[in-house]
Order: structure tokens, then sequence, then C-alpha cells
């Protein structure tokens, strides 16, 4: 005790005695490996991919965008998303898993989304992403307008688990992947939304559903990597297949049509330049 006093007289700390580090910095510790944390990295980037939903709508919904411009801009953005799932997500499926549960896993996601989409097609969700007349309104064809909106929340999660399941892949998201799908969610909320402009529908439900869709992504994100993370390597692999098999079709059945619709034989082209950019950024990124 006399130890002790003598210290405190002298401005010392005692000598069986440690100070507690502050609260704040305690504080700050945790924020910091929770913002670093491969979780929250899921989810921000998620959520960033989607946003480009967010972006594309309001430009499709506030301005007059030529029919063949967004055509051309769907087109540029499949070839980014082909090239992304077969360099990206099917490389490193391979890699972990081998051609057997690459190609079941790859099949088994064409074939749910293709079920799926071809259900919500009978509701009113079949041209959700064209640019032109082709979307009902809620009058032509009631129910429509849901249909549609659970038909872009499903053209959106396959990628966003992608993005969750890449972070598990290399310990860190895939500048490439999250690129390929920033790249084509743009043309994406940008040929929809002008869509359900000229069917009658209001901007609170096109604003209203595409933020709902970009904050699902960040979710769905966050789920590709919190689910999947005590998985074996071949079980992430062959899921990662699954996401890319569901987004083949997706880009098939939803964004490759618009892209022909306007542009016809230059669609091609188009697409082979998407394809190049994004093949480009995965060798320079990686």
């Amino acid at each position: 005790m006399l130890k002790d006093h003598l210290a405190r007289v002298k401005g010392e700390a005692p000598a069986n005695k440690q100070h507690a580090p502050p609260q704040h910095s305690l504080l700050a510790v945790s924020i910091t490996e929770t913002i670093m944390s491969p979780a929250f990295e899921a989810l921000f980037w998620g959520f960033i991919s989607g946003g480009a939903l967010v972006l594309g709508a309001a430009v499709g919904f506030l301005v007059n965008v030529p029919s063949r411009v967004v055509a051309a801009i769907m087109a540029f953005g499949s070839g980014v998303l082909i090239s992304a799932l077969s360099f990206e997500l099917m490389g490193e499926a391979f890699e972990e898993a081998g051609l057997g549960a690459t190609a079941t896993g790859f099949l088994a996601g064409a074939f749910i989304y293709a079920a799926a989409n071809r259900l919500l097609a009978e509701y009113g969700a079949k041209h959700r992403k064209r640019s032109g007349d082709q979307q009902p309104s809620e009058d032509e064809d009631g129910g429509s307008g849901v249909a549609i909106a659970v038909g872009a929340l499903l053209d959106g999660i396959p990628e966003s688990i992608a993005i969750g399941l890449s972070i598990l892949h290399g310990g860190a998201v895939s500048v490439a992947t999250v690129a390929a799908i920033f790249l084509s969610n743009l043309p994406e909320g940008l040929s929809s939304s002008a869509g359900m402009r000229k069917a009658g529908r209001s901007s609170a439900y096109v604003f209203g559903i595409w933020t709902a869709i970009a904050v699902a992504c960040g979710i769905s994100s966050l789920l590709g990597y919190v689910v999947f993370d005590g998985f074996s390597p071949f079980v992430v692999a062959a899921t990662t297949a699954v996401a890319a098999g569901a987004m083949l079709t997706m880009i098939v059945d939803t964004m490759i049509p618009e892209a022909f619709a306007e542009t016809h034989n230059w669609a091609g082209l188009i697409a082979v330049l998407g394809f190049l950019v994004s093949f480009s950024l995965s060798k320079v990124a990686g």
C-alpha cells in the first residue's frame, strides 16, 4: 500500500496495477474490426452492386433515353456478365470442385432460375427488363406489379450471393466480379424502369422496388458469405456454379431479348466489347 501511495504521489501507476484501456478506444477497435471484417465487406459490396440498379432506374425513369441506346447498353452488360461468370465464377468452381460438381451445380442453377422465371412470366413479369411498351400495366394484368418486383429480386439474388462466395474463395472480394455485376445492373435498372414508366407505374413504385432490391442484394451477399462460411471449399465451389448457372439463364431469358430488340445485328458486337472489358478487368485486377 505504501509503495502504491508513493507511486501516486510521484504521478506513476501502481506497480501491481494496470490501467484498463479507455472505453472509447475499445469502441474504436470494435468498430474498426467490424468494418474490416469479411462479412461487412460482403454486405457493403453487395449493396454497392445493387445500388447500380437504383442509379440505372433513376436514369431510365427520369430521362427519355432512346430505345436503341438502352438496348446497346443492355448488350454491353450481357457481355460483361458472361465474361465474369465464365472466368471468375466457373473458373473458381472448377478449380475447387472439379468438372462433375461444377457442371451439376451449373445445370441446377439454370433449372431453378428457369422454372421460377417461367412461373413469374405467367403473372405478367415476362418483359420486366424491356424498355418499350411490352410491360403490362396493372389494369391490363392485375398482379403484374408484384410479379415484376419479385422477378427483379430473382434476377439480383444469384449475382449478390456470388459476391459473398467470392470472398470465401479468395479472402477478399473479387473486384472483377463486383465491377461486372455493377456494370450489368446499370442497364438492367435503366431498361426496366423505362418500361415501368411507359406502363404507367408511379415513381414511388419504381424507386421503392429498386431501393428494396438494392438492400436485398446487400443482404444476399452477406448471407452468401455467412451461411457458407462453415462449409467446405467443395460446397462453396458447387454453390458458386449454381449462381453462375442462374446468372447465365437470366442473361439469355431477360437481357439478350432487350439487347437484340433494337440493335439487331449490332447486339453481338456490343456484347463482345462488354465481354472484352470484363475479361481485361479480371486479368488486370487478378
